[in-house]
C-alpha cells in the first residue's frame, strides 16, 4: 500500500524551521509514543541537529507502559531527554522542570561568562497529529494553538510564554517527502498524521487489523467478541456483523466498519497500543 502526502507548504516549513533554528536555544519534538520511530521526521533532525532536543514522547495514555520506559531509555542520550507525557493530562511545570534541567549546563556556561541568558527559548516541532497543539495548549492553559484531530491544523509559526524561564516556537507538523519503509507510512496512516481523505480506508483497516492480530489476537476478540483467524477481510466482516453493519440485501458495509476499528484504535478503545516495539517485533 503506496502512502504518501506532502502538501506545498511543508516544504516551506522545513525551510523556515532551519532560518528560526538560529532565534532557540533548543527544540522540543513532540512523538507519537504509539509510534516512536515513524512519528520523527528525519529530515528536522538533520535541520536541528547542532541543537539539543527534548522529545515528548506524547499520547501515553494511548501506548503501552512497558514499551514507554523502554522508549524514553532508548531515545535519551548526551543530546537527547526523552520524557513520557499525555498532552491529555497537561502539566506546565514538568516540562519548564525538564527543560531547565536539561539545559543547565548551557546555562551555567553562560553565567560563567556574566551572559544573563534571560528565557530560554525552544522551538516545538513534530509531525501532523502528534498532539503538538494539544500540548501547547495545555500547558499554557490557552487557546492559542488551533487544535483538530486531524493533520495540517497549525498553519503559522508563534510564540508562546509559558514561563518567565521559557518561552515556545510553535511550528506548523511537517512530514517529509517519500517514506522508504511501507511500515513507517501506515503506522502514519494509522494514527492520524495523514489525511483521511487520501487514503483507502478500507484496505487500511485490514492493514490494521492484520497488525492488531499479530501485536495480541486478544485486541479485536475481546472488544468485538469476534474470532480472528483467517484472512483479515473475514475478520472485518465479523466486526461488520457483530456491529450491525450491514447494508441492504445483507452485504457488509466495509466503509463502515473501518471507521468504526479506526476511530477505536486512534481513542484508544481497544487497548493500551504501541505500533512500534523497542525491540523491533512489530
Amino acid at each position: 500500500m503506496n502512502i504518501n502526502w506532502y502538501p506545498g507548504h511543508m516544504k516551506k516549513t522545513i525551510e523556515d524551521i532551519q532560518a528560526k533554528s538560529k532565534l532557540v536555544d533548543f527544540y522540543i519534538e513532540i512523538i507519537d509514543a504509539r509510534i516512536p520511530i515513524a512519528s520523527r521526521n528525519p529530515i528536522l533532525s538533520k535541520v536541528l541537529q547542532n541543537k539539543k532536543g527534548l522529545l515528548i514522547l506524547n499520547k501515553t495514555d494511548l501506548s503501552n507502559s512497558e514499551q514507554n520506559e523502554l522508549w524514553k531509555k532508548k531515545l535519551s542520550d548526551d543530546n537527547n531527554r526523552a520524557v513520557l507525557y499525555s498532552a491529555a493530562k497537561p502539566n506546565s511545570s514538568l516540562i519548564v522542570r525538564e527543560a531547565l534541567n536539561f539545559m543547565k549546563d548551557e546555562i551555567a556556561k553562560k553565567e560563567e561568562k556574566g551572559i544573563n541568558m534571560g528565557p530560554l527559548r525552544a522551538m516545538i516541532v513534530g509531525i501532523p497529529n502528534s498532539g503538538k497543539s494539544t500540548f501547547i495548549n495545555g500547558i499554557s492553559k490557552t487557546k492559542s494553538a488551533k487544535v483538530g484531530n486531524r493533520p495540517g491544523v497549525t498553519k503559522t509559526n508563534q510564540w508562546i510564554k509559558l514561563n518567565p524561564k521559557l518561552h515556545l516556537l510553535d511550528t506548523p507538523g511537517v512530514l517529509w517527502p517519500k517514506f522508504e519503509d511501507e511500515k513507517v507510512g501506515l503506522n502514519l496512516a494509522f494514527t492520524g498524521a495523514i489525511k483521511d481523505e487520501i487514503m483507502d480506508i478500507e484496505t487500511l483497516v485490514l492493514r490494521l487489523i492484520e497488525r492488531l492480530i499479530s501485536i495480541d489476537e486478544n485486541i479485536l476478540k475481546n472488544r468485538y467478541n469476534v474470532e480472528v483467524d483467517g484472512e483479515p477481510i473475514e475478520v472485518m466482516e465479523r466486526i461488520g456483523r457483530k456491529r450491525g453493519a450491514i447494508v441492504k440485501g445483507g452485504e457488509i458495509d466495509y466503509s463502515k466498519v473501518a471507521n468504526i476499528v479506526l476511530d477505536e484504535f486512534r481513542k484508544g478503545v481497544l487497548g493500551n497500543i504501541t505500533l512500534e516495539t523497542i525491540d523491533g517485533r512489530i
